[in-house]
């Protein structure tokens, strides 16, 4: 396919432009799961996404803030499990990209029992998936709550996620319409019943492909963290690492293929920290890629983690995208020291020049925190030298906001939240001009693409290294399929 029309565009820029309400592809059901990072762990019979609820003082059974507690059978008269009632449900999603999937596996499950997909002043239920990494997070998930609450159709608020399972009993004194279902692997069954309609039952993976889902699938094959970074609060509240069982992961590869996706992306919340026996990481990229996707990619994956093994694999598997998403978060010694992140600037960049050495081409993204207590001007500035030098196709810029229970929320030297800004926005400003310069590498260059919508004669697409090109669509141009445009 030829190229005419084409042009490259600013992920961040289209979001700008688009704000599109989908709640992706989702994967059905997944049983088993390994705990530890480095070792087997026991498999128990989890039911949902792969996992089970985790060992962890913070993961036990919460719902309506209260051990235990049942549904208000009153709410069944506001709309919800009325007979001849439409089934509704609406999603709302905060946070990360772990949370998304999640939220995508949960309407699979729930698209399976014959429940329709609507916008939010006409579902029966909402669900909202909680974010609780930052203290504005956790504004942004009540204020999530509240909205939802004065929807005119006077929906339940099912809220799920982190901060579901760090302050359930807060969540649910927002309403009495408002029901907590901290455990994620049960929200689809708690909706079911609070729709009236039959519930998920365990079985093969649910696998949606269509309008309003993503063409690009993402496969979660791990949870919860142990790194307990000092300005982060998700080891509390996603628990001990958990892997997806290997088999697993392979069954649900090979279903997806049939299906017909084009590329899958494996997310986790520390992809690093996969364990299944004596599987790595590196072995879910062998696994996945030998079930004949044309494209596997990984959604993050920390610095220390680009082991050479893992290298390796990337290098000699074809379908792997050239492209990796690696936290920098600071480019200071010193503050990386009181982040607690393990390593320093000049580490970070030998592992970076490790990963450029065995992919070539490789497109590398990055997180970046302006503003954590004790940064000095010095220490920012540090950061966009570290930036500039790296090079990176993107950075993911958020300025430092206090969370209550971390160690960060106590340390000295908070930095006034105007000098947090500025810092953030001169990061910004060099990532616009950085992502411009990874852009402008490409013009006159064919790239390949994989098509992700097309509308009123113009396809858009994603490149194996993340950027997004649009061009003029051909007559059989079609969603899902990978196309090869050269870039003006």
């Amino acid at each position: 396919m030829g190229g005419r029309g084409a042009h490259l565009a600013c992920r961040g820029a289209r979001r700008r432009r688009r704000a599109r309400k989908r709640v992706g592809r989702a994967r059905g059901r997944a049983r088993g799961w390994s705990v530890g990072g480095r070792g087997r762990g026991p498999r128990g019979g989890g039911r949902g996404h792969g996992l089970a609820r985790p060992h962890h003082p913070a993961h036990r059974d919460r719902r309506c803030g209260r051990p235990g507690a049942r549904i208000p059978p009153a709410r069944r008269a506001g709309g919800v499990a009325v007979p001849g009632a439409p089934v509704t449900v609406a999603f709302k999603t905060l946070g990360c990209k772990v949370n998304r999937v999640e939220s995508e596996a949960i309407a699979a499950e729930l698209l399976g029992c014959g429940v329709t997909l609507a916008d939010h002043d006409a579902a029966s239920v909402v669900v909202i998936n909680t974010c609780t990494v930052t203290g504005e997070a956790d504004a942004k998930a009540r204020k999530a709550v509240r909205q939802a609450l004065a929807a005119q159709s006077e929906p339940v608020v099912v809220v799920t996620g982190c901060l579901a399972m760090l302050d359930a009993e807060g969540i649910s004194a927002l309403g009495e319409r408002v029901v907590v279902e901290a455990d994620k692997a049960e929200v689809a069954a708690r909706v079911a019943a609070l729709l009236g309609t039959n519930a998920p039952s365990p079985g093969e993976p649910v696998l949606v492909r269509g309008e309003g889902f993503r063409t690009r699938a993402p496969l979660k094959i791990q949870d919860g963290c142990d790194a307990f970074c000092a300005y982060c609060i998700v080891p509390h509240a996603r628990g001990v690492p958990r892997s997806v069982p290997l088999e697993r992961i392979e069954a649900t590869a090979r279903a997806l293929v049939v299906s017909g996706t084009p590329e899958i992306v494996l997310t986790g919340i520390n992809l690093g920290r996969y364990s299944d026996g004596s599987a790595d990481l590196a072995a879910v990229v062998e696994a996945v890629a030998a079930s004949g996707i044309a494209r596997v990619r990984l959604s993050s994956i920390e610095p220390m983690d680009l082991t050479e093994r893992l290298l390796g694999v990337l290098a000699s598997t074809p379908a792997v995208c050239e492209h990796l998403h690696v936290p920098l978060q600071s480019g200071s010694d010193a503050v990386l020291e009181a982040m607690g992140r393990g390593y320093t600037i000049a580490r970070f960049e030998e592992r970076i020049a490790a990963a450029r050495a065995a992919l070539p081409g490789l497109a590398i993204t990055t997180d970046v925190i302006a503003g954590l207590p004790g940064e000095t001007p010095a220490d920012a500035q540090a950061t966009l030298e570290a930036c500039e030098r790296i090079g990176f196709a993107k950075l993911h810029v958020f300025r430092y906001s206090e969370r209550a229970g971390t160690p960060a929320a106590e340390m000295p030297g908070s930095v006034p939240k105007p000098e947090r800004a500025a810092r953030a926005e001169a990061l910004r400003t060099l990532g616009e001009r950085l992502a411009a310069a990874h852009a402008a590498a490409h013009f006159g260059h064919e790239v390949e693409v994989l098509v992700e919508r097309v509308e009123d004669g113009r396809a858009r697409g994603t490149t194996r290294d993340y950027l997004t090109v649009e061009f003029d669509a051909e007559p059989d141009t079609r969603v899902g399929a990978l196309v090869r445009v050269v870039a003006p």
